[in-house]
């Protein structure tokens, strides 16, 4: 059937698209489903697509990074783009293989700039061991942009038994984070308004593909049932989008969610949850219930999980719910916000 002129309802109460479009919230998500999934059709409700081909099994994920500051405490712009885009193949399952780059140059960036985030992808390539295989540039004219834009697609294989996608949450399985939240998020805001804080914040941002095939290898494929790398909108986003998934509730414990003691200040004093918070180097991992503590076990094995926790459960019902529950046996539910509190955070 042809794809009509109009633009869908309801896109149509927004002639212009907002910051908020962006930012990982309900608004990012409608666009997504009424505009670009009407024109494209349906595809994964993850940040990255596995493909059957002749031999085996890829998965494939692009991004583009538009983060401000282009430096920051923990990492830079070129180091988001590879670790990022690792970390959705991770999430995936898939062992990474090959990244491009695409790089948006604003006239006027200073080439040492460039030359430094340059040299950041490469050595952030060289230690996951991932090649950087092929690319673009482009130039455009000065304006009131960031000075520089960074496209990445990566390319990964998926091993025989893995099957992790959003919808296989199933009641009983457990929640798991690899360690402290909300760190990247306020590591930015915090040199983009010029913020000092007591502690010295910085951003998660690592690469994320050895910890995931570890625990894959350590609980067995078919016992992981979802990852995701909560970014743009948090933990609490990312579980929303895991409960719409797999049409389940997913219930989390507040008091067992880790917050470093810098972030965990940093966001009361800006007024900030920081489930919403984005995250760089986190991964959330929904596990068979009997594959827990032997996961949890796993990942605090290695140094990008030493601060893991079981944070929570998947429940039968309220469908498509997420539900935070504090020490004293209070609930409030963790909706999907407009936007993102944060903007331009990755």
């Amino acid at each position: 059937m042809p794809i009509g002129l109009s633009c869908p309802l309801p896109l149509a109460q927004y002639p212009k698209i907002t910051m908020a479009h962006g930012g990982g919230g309900r608004l990012m998500h409608m666009l997504i489903d009424e505009l670009f999934t009407t024109a494209f059709g349906k595809t994964e409700e993850h940040d990255g697509a596995t493909l059957e081909v002749e031999g085996g099994r890829i998965a494939i994920t692009t991004d583009s990074f538009v983060v401000k500051p282009l430096f920051f405490p923990g990492g830079n712009i070129g180091t988001l783009a590879v670790n990022g885009t690792v970390n959705d193949l991770a999430a995936c399952g898939a062992v990474p293989k090959a990244l491009t780059a695409g790089f948006i140059l604003e006239e006027g960036l200073p080439t040492e700039t460039l030359w430094r985030v340059v040299l950041s992808m490469a050595a952030a390539a060289e230690v996951v061991g991932v090649p950087i295989v092929t690319g673009d540039t482009k130039v455009i004219e000065h304006r009131d942009g960031n000075g520089l834009f960074i496209n990445t697609t990566g390319l990964g294989m998926v091993a025989d038994g893995v099957s992790i996608a959003a919808g296989r949450a199933r009641p009983g399985d457990r929640v798991l984070i690899n360690g402290s939240i909300a760190a990247h998020g306020v590591a930015v805001m915090s040199v983009r308004e010029g913020l000092k804080f007591e502690s010295d914040l910085k951003s998660d941002c690592a690469p994320l593909a050895e910890m995931v095939q570890r625990l894959l290898t350590a609980v067995g494929p078919t016992a992981v049932h979802v990852l995701r790398d909560p970014t743009r909108g948090g933990v609490a986003t990312t579980l929303c989008e895991i409960s719409c998934a797999a049409h389940c509730c997913v219930v989390i414990h507040e008091e067992t969610v880790p917050v470093a003691d810098g972030a965990m200040g940093a966001c009361e004093i800006l007024g900030l949850d920081p489930l919403y918070v984005a995250n760089e180097g986190k991964m959330l991992i929904i596990v068979a219930p009997d594959s827990a503590d032997a996961a949890l076990a796993t990942l605090r094995a290695h140094p990008d999980g030493k601060d893991a926790a079981i944070i929570g459960e998947v429940v039968e019902s309220p469908q498509g719910r997420v539900i935070g529950r504090n020490t004293f046996g209070g609930e409030r539910v963790l909706d999907m916000h407009s936007g993102e509190q944060l903007p331009r955070i990755c």
